[in-house]
């Protein structure tokens, strides 16, 4: 599996429990098991919910799905 394939992977699983939408940057943190501090890996790379946050911007909420927002980081990531 590709960087982007694990990473993305790795969010989807992390909102699993979120209720959507979602319609801003602070109930998108809140809705990560760990918060901020909520972290992805992947051969080498490491990325905090917090870290990813910072990607995006206010037109991109709100978002319906965990997949949105996962395709939505890892792209803004260039990964």
């Amino acid at each position: 599996m590709s960087i982007r394939e694990t990473i993305k992977s790795q969010i989807i699983g992390a909102l699993k429990g979120a209720e959507f939408p979602i319609g801003s940057p602070e109930k998108l943190i809140a809705a990560f098991p760990a918060g901020a501090d909520t972290t992805c890996k992947a051969e080498g790379l490491e990325v905090t919910a917090g870290e990813a946050g910072k990607l995006l911007v206010a037109s991109d909420f709100p978002f319906n799905s965990s997949e949105e927002v996962a395709e939505t980081i890892v792209t803004r990531a260039n990964l």
